[in-house]
């Protein structure tokens, strides 16, 4: 059900567009927000003359009718490819409520003319924290301590603890950055606090070193944890397969909080199932959500945790989201567009 939000009106930032009789006209914007649900904070109105139409979900097939005639399209996640981009000739900008953009085509928005803004550093805190929480909880392996007091083992034990399943330190440990923006270098500070040493990789096919890098199959074979940070593209897709996870360490963790195509789900559930790694923490998977089901979502292990892509969803993530896009849609409205990815 379609929600009109806002009117706004507001002279000074108009877009000037003069006409024959030298009369400048009010240039009203029409926004569409296609998942306003994957947002559960509020927007603040643009300072642009606006209207503003919310939709809860939008499934494939209602994406262009429900896009006719607007001028700019908020989504998170809804695609908008070329498909649905060619009968759109009234859309100019596209302002997504995230940091990726692979579910817009840019290489259309570039020949058409159309603006793609995303929101960068958003999630500095969040991500980085989800991270560390997935890390800490398979290194000291909590599902499984959890279980035991669950099912009553601690309470039954001779003894006054229940330690029969290994823990591990993270001081001492190594872990290695794949990608290295906004959220690997939050990931890197937290890390560095519990004194773990940090590999930085070098994109995977290049031969060169950057300074303060190390070679990509390096940072597999030594790193005790690997955190994937990086785009997903087509050269960035299965980043991580099955010669990959060969690689690493029998005892290594596997996080994964960018995007789930970048790993190779049923390389990295065969290798779990195998023993051959020591364990995965998972917020992002190829499909979203994962109706047909998923590889991962299979296995019952104690060292494979998933969770449905909250990573990036703190209170203070999404409000700090939620007025940068506001803002991405002000700026270009005035002609001085910000954050643009095409």
């Amino acid at each position: 059900m379609a929600i009109i939000k806002t009117i706004g009106i507001r002279p000074i930032v108009m877009m000037a567009r003069w006409n024959r009789y030298g009369i400048m006209p009010l240039v009203m914007e029409s926004i569409i927000f296609l998942d306003r649900g994957t947002v559960i904070v509020s927007f603040r109105k643009p300072a642009v003359a606006h209207t503003w139409v919310d939709y809860e979900r939008t499934v494939p097939e209602e994406t262009v009718e429900r896009l006719h005639g607007a001028t700019i399209a908020v989504t998170n996640k809804v695609k908008l490819h070329d498909a649905e981009l060619s009968q759109l000739p009234e859309l100019k900008f596209i302002a997504i409520t995230a940091t990726g953009f692979d579910n817009v085509d840019l290489a259309f928005c570039r020949r058409r003319g159309i603006a793609v803004a995303n929101v960068p550093g958003y999630a500095r805190q969040s991500v980085p924290e989800h991270v560390m929480m997935l890390i800490l909880a398979l290194r000291r392996n909590l599902p499984a301590y959890e279980k035991a007091v669950r099912e009553g083992r601690w309470q039954s034990s001779p003894q006054p603890t229940v330690n029969d399943i290994p823990v591990e330190d993270l001081c001492g440990s190594t872990l290695g950055l794949i990608g290295y923006g906004d959220l690997a270098k939050g990931v890197e500070r937290l890390a560095r606090a519990f004194g773990m040493e940090i590999l930085i990789a070098e994109h995977k096919e290049t031969g060169s070193v950057r300074p303060g890098r190390i070679l990509f199959l390096e940072v597999l074979r030594r790193a005790d944890v690997v955190s994937l940070h990086t785009p997903l593209t087509d050269q960035t897709r299965h980043l991580i397969g099955p010669t990959e996870l060969a690689l690493m360490k029998r005892s290594a963790l596997l996080i994964n909080a960018a995007r789930g195509g970048l790993v190779d789900e049923q390389a990295l559930a065969d290798a779990l199932r195998q023993g051959r790694l020591g364990g995965a923490g998972i917020d992002v998977l190829s499909t979203e959500p994962p109706r047909s089901g998923n590889p991962l979502l299979e296995l019952k292990l104690p060292n494979l945790l998933v969770t449905p892509h909250i990573a990036w969803t703190s209170r203070q993530a999404q409000e700090l989201l939620a007025e940068e896009v506001v803002k991405n849609i002000e700026a270009y409205a005035a002609g001085k567009p910000r954050n643009i990815v095409s």
